[in-house]
């Protein structure tokens, strides 16, 4: 379809990669990536943050906050990447998803008083998923002709 390939004259479809385009985009992949590391790097949580998010299923947190990675992700692979991966954002986004969700489960086995969980790396998969595809569909509702 025509109206895939350009969405706008901003959001041209795998346009060319420079320098300001990587930290448009990229820029708050590689920030929030951070965060959940430094998250995941917290032996105990502190007091607030426990009684705050203690009603809280533990998978709807995973699930959440994979979800913004998803969306992240599928922006900067939508608009700060080649062609290719401008294409494939949907399906690189929730694999980069989940790579990054194994990899911190991995990480979390090494940090004192933490554990690893298969089921959390199945709730990042699903938030990264649930996340792609919402910033795929915002964006295509917003800039339909």
């Amino acid at each position: 379809m025509a109206s895939d390939q350009i969405v706008s004259g901003e959001m041209q479809i795998g346009s060319s990669v420079t320098a300001i385009s990587i930290v448009r985009y990229w820029g708050p992949v590689g920030l929030y990536a951070g965060l959940i590391f430094f998250g995941s790097s917290i032996s105990s949580p502190p007091e607030a943050i426990s009684s705050l998010l203690k009603g809280i299923s533990d998978k709807v947190l995973h699930l959440s906050e994979y979800a913004l990675l998803g969306a992240l992700l599928y922006r900067a692979c939508r608009h700060g990447a080649g062609t290719w991966m401008a294409e494939h954002a949907v399906l690189a986004a929730v694999a980069g998803s989940a790579l990054y969700g194994l990899s911190d489960e991995t990480h979390q086995l090494f940090v004192p008083f933490r554990e690893a969980d298969l089921l959390d790396v199945v709730a990042d998969t699903v938030g990264g998923t649930v996340g792609a595809w919402s910033w795929r569909w915002i964006e295509r509702c917003a800039y339909r002709d």
